[in-house]
């Protein structure tokens, strides 16, 4: 499984190794080509299982990136199998074990035996290692049989890093031997390196203050890196739990890859964190990188997808150069897993490795138990079946959620104080998905499962800083979801068929109305078309109108803080937090946290009055259970379209 060696030996503290399959390649005499493997971006994903949805998929795990991995082993002299951290929080079976199951000393986590089955060569630690508090991280990779290393993150901070003391080693030397194009093997140093983005400290703080603290990736490997040439290191791989981020070096940067790939001495860059694919069509366009070469800052490198949806691949071929060895050429490249076809459907490329499946298949029998057990209670029905147009509980819980996440997460930070609104939107609310294609979790008990149906995306949480005026406007481009109606209309049609639901966003922690006759200020893609248009009226903060310049924080998705939707204020300039937690992940811990929930809509939005107008729009047909609930709107059947929804008449 890894390179041919003769000893065990690593430096700078690490664990035991694993043997290799070799494999003649086509290299000359005094050459030798090396193989360097990656996944990153685990995030638990070992089984090709959605555990919200309750269903096998063929678009994740890691037992089906094995079997790309052993295919490389198979042919290959030369092969190193590394990871490049998030391995441990991610996916219902990561919470099972910490919040139901726990870690005690001794115990093996499911993701870490996964990996020593697959015989992994070393790893270095992602942010989310540190989700669940550094004891339980410590604990879990206790139990792996290679090295863990991570250079920036420190438990007593020297006067320069290599005087700190880190949680992890910052660095191991693998001594192996490796086979050259004549089947000759000589000696062979390879040195590993790990970062992770120093907003770990605000990401977990409450895990992190007064246990670690984080140096700067870039400051890290500048001094490190030299001490490993000393050590004897022939080549060094980084381990950059990172994106490839911008070209020019910044203290602090969370994406620092190019930057980093240019420090002397490293030799290959191995990326994750951003759960994008390298080389591929993303960074075509993007400074510091060349795809055509696989290189991110001139150095060979490799982005691995994300879930297991791709392994990266970086082939070195070296030079015997005296008594070390020097990279000569290189090619890089990810390999799926899996490919969509045109319409949408997804194919397999590969079988599951059999022997990672059954190295945890107890575990993944628990987890199913986990995700289909009551994780908590919902005293109201959460469905979306007039989430489009009245306030809605499937939305009011994500909001709730969203909030009641970022209110920590501002605590001790300089925006703390500051009013926090929540953004959230309806996902499944009919449309081209049909009548059946609503949230529907009934009162009662919900199991993380459940989830899924409320929050379809694995979308991350984001807030954003923004002025009184940009909450208007964004409701405003969020109000394009209705036609503009005539009053005194009969039975007009109220829904925009042409504005998806997703970009429907309510806000809470402010009160308004929509004013139908006025005409949208907004087209579909976000432009303004009507620069006087003021559907949104009677806007209230704390029972008083909103003041134009105050300063607001506003929880929503990366989605739409990225840009997504063209929203005013979000066009990913005032970002002043990106969570590392999905909004899934958040909504579970919320209900979690609370127990019994209580999201009934609290009509903080409606229809400004239009008297002797009547509107019509569609919904699923079991939504006629619910149509009583809807609080402040006169709702009433009007019979079934010939798509097969409900027709309702809102008399206004």
């Amino acid at each position: 499984m890894s390179l041919r060696l003769n000893r065990r030996h690593f430096i700078a503290g690490s664990a035991g190794l694993v043997a290799m399959h070799p494999f003649s390649v086509n290299a000359a005499t005094g050459q030798a080509h090396l193989r360097l493997m990656e996944t990153t971006d685990l995030h638990v994903h070992v089984f090709p299982y959605d555990y919200y949805a309750d269903k096998p998929v063929d678009t994740v795990g890691l037992a089906r990136t094995a079997s790309i991995i052993e295919g490389v082993r198979a042919e290959s002299t030369n092969s190193l199998l590394l990871d490049n951290g998030d391995f441990l929080q991610g996916n219902p079976m990561g919470d099972y074990i910490a919040y139901e199951r726990g870690m005690k000393e001794g115990d093996m986590h499911p993701v870490i035996t996964a990996m020593n089955t697959l015989g992994f060569d070393g790893s270095t630690l992602g942010n989310h290692e540190f989700n669940y508090g550094v004891s339980f991280l410590m604990k879990s990779v206790a139990g792996a049989a290679f090295p863990v290393v991570s250079a920036n993150v420190v438990k007593e901070m020297g006067a320069t890093p290599t005087a700190d003391t880190t949680l992890v080693p910052p660095y191991t030397i693998l001594e192996r031997e490796i086979t050259d194009g004549d089947g000759n093997t000589a000696p062979i140093k390879i040195g590993l390196i790990g970062f992770v983005p120093p907003q770990i400290m605000n990401w977990d703080r409450k895990h992190l203050e007064g246990n670690v603290q984080a140096r700067d990736i870039i400051e890290s490997a500048r001094a490190y890196v030299p001490q490993m040439k000393e050590q004897g290191a022939d080549i060094i791989v980084a381990l950059c739990h990172s994106g490839i981020g911008a070209a020019n070096a910044e203290d602090g940067m969370e994406n620092a890859a190019i930057p980093l790939a240019a420090v002397d001495g490293i030799d290959a860059i191995l990326t994750g964190h951003s759960h994008l694919v390298f080389p591929s069509s993303n960074y075509d366009d993007w400074a510091g990188v060349d795809t055509a070469a696989g290189t991110i800052g001139g150095k060979p490198g490799v982005m691995g997808g994300f879930w297991g949806s791709h392994m990266g691949l970086v082939d070195l071929l070296l030079e015997r150069d005296g008594n070390s060895w020097r990279v000569l050429s290189h090619t890089a490249e990810a390999r799926p897993i899996s490919k969509r076809n045109e319409d949408r459907s997804v194919t397999a490329l590969v079988e599951d490795f059999a022997p990672v499946l059954a190295s945890v298949q107890d575990v993944h029998d628990e987890t199913l138990a986990y995700v289909r057990t009551a994780v908590g209670k919902t005293a109201a029905p959460l469905h979306s079946y007039f989430a489009l147009v009245a306030d809605d509980p499937s939305v009011q819980i994500v909001s709730n959620a969203q909030m009641w996440y970022i209110k920590d997460q501002m605590v001790g930070t300089e925006y703390e104080g500051l009013p926090i609104l929540s953004a959230a939107a309806p996902f499944k609310a009919g449309g081209r998905g049909g009548p059946d294609y609503f949230t529907d979790v009934p009162e009662g008990d919900v199991a993380i499962k459940n989830v899924a149906d409320l929050y379809l995306y694995p979308n991350t949480v984001r807030a954003v800083k923004i002025t009184g005026a940009e909450v208007k406007d964004w409701l405003e481009r969020s109000a394009g979801m209705f036609n503009q109606v005539d009053a005194g209309a009969s039975d007009a049609t109220l829904l925009n068929p042409d504005f998806p639901s997703y970009n429907f966003d309510v806000m809470d922690g402010v009160t308004y109305e929509i004013d139908l006759t006025q005409p949208s200020k907004f087209d579909r893609d976000g432009n303004v078309i009507n620069a006087d248009a003021n559907r949104i009226v009677n806007l209230q903060y704390d029972g008083a109108p909103i003041d134009p310049d105050q300063t607001f924080i506003v929880a929503t998705n990366n989605y739409r803080a990225s840009g997504g939707g063209s929203f005013p204020g979000a066009k990913g300039d005032t970002v002043i937090f990106e969570g590392p937690d999905t909004n899934r992940d958040v909504i579970v811990r919320y209900i979690v946290d609370q127990g019994t929930v209580d999201p009934k809509a609290d009509a903080n939005w409606s229809f400004k009055p239009m008297p002797g107008t009547s509107l019509m729009f569609e919904t699923g047909p079991a939504g006629a259970a619910y149509a009583d609930s809807v609080a402040g709107m006169k709702i009433a059947p009007a019979g079934t379209s010939d798509s097969g929804f409900a027709l309702f008449r809102i008399e206004m």
